[in-house]
């Protein structure tokens, strides 16, 4: 360990697990973790063996949404056993402080926090662990770029204006800190009236699919504003679960099938570069 404090240490893969995807959004309120949760899913579905990192410290929803409210067990040797839903393991930072205390933590409390839950969990043999970042962009995506190696990352907005210019930051973000951008995704992008079937673009729709031609980042697709995609979140029962061939479902199967044709053609590309040196 000689050199410490010259540089950060250098990021380390997680044995058994092929790729991380971190699900980023520039603000909150866009239903980033709605994505990230309905994604792991999807995923899980179409036959990938699926983590789900929540890494969102200050509002930890991930265990709500996937109806799971147990504590996870410690290991011998202080390993940490991921709780499993739906076909996904699951960790959060809300299974450490249950209930509704909020998380106040700083810089360095946060780096040991996710370092703990990258490398301390027994995840096992995964293709994907899906990370779901706290909104904005600041130290626990740091945190996450400097422990482990990350496929890429996916940018969750709204189509209104403020949300798509907190999106333009967070693409920026993750470029800076050399992380693939997979793909934007649109989120509550339009609203069909349940009485009369008129679409009603509440947020103005398509703005997410411009600002990715814009950043040249591919666009993953739109999900639609739905009642039924919060209620089933709220009920721990994610709409992703009624399969590909639900409408409301379909638009994460869509998702999921680009992240993970993304996250190979990357691995690829990467183990090239390793030959030719």
């Amino acid at each position: 360990m000689g050199h410490m404090g010259q540089s950060a240490p250098s990021p380390q893969p997680l044995p058994g697990v092929r790729h991380i995807v971190a699900v980023g959004s520039g603000k909150g309120g866009v239903g980033k973790t709605t994505v990230a949760v309905n994604l792991a899913i999807a995923l899980a579905r179409l036959g990938h063996r699926v983590g789900l990192l929540d890494a969102d410290v200050y509002g930890p929803n991930v265990p709500l949404m996937m109806g799971s409210r147990s504590q996870p067990k410690v290991l011998e040797g202080n390993w940490i056993e991921p709780l499993e839903a739906h076909g996904v393991r699951l960790i959060s930072v809300g299974s450490i402080s249950p209930g509704d205390k909020p998380m106040v933590m700083r810089g360095p409390m946060l780096h040991q926090i996710i370092r703990q839950f990258l490398q301390q969990v027994a995840w096992g043999e995964l293709d994907f662990i899906i990370v779901d970042l706290p909104p904005g962009t600041g130290d626990v995506v740091i945190s996450l770029v400097q422990t482990v190696p990350l496929t890429g990352a996916i940018v969750v907005s709204t189509p209104s204006d403020v949300a798509l210019q907190d999106a333009r930051k967070a693409i920026e973000m993750f470029r800076q800190v050399n992380v693939d951008v997979l793909g934007m995704v649109e989120n509550m992008s339009s609203f069909t009236c349940p009485h009369c079937n008129h679409e009603i673009d509440i947020f103005s729709k398509g703005g997410a699919e411009r600002t990715a031609k814009e950043y040249q980042v591919p666009y993953l697709g739109s999900v639609a504003l739905d009642p039924e995609i919060r209620y089933g979140g709220d009920r721990g029962l994610p709409v992703s679960l009624a399969g590909e061939l639900s409408e409301r479902a379909a638009p994460f199967y869509k998702i999921a099938r680009q992240v993970a044709e993304r996250s190979e053609a990357r691995a690829a590309q990467d183990a090239n570069i390793l030959e030719i040196r």
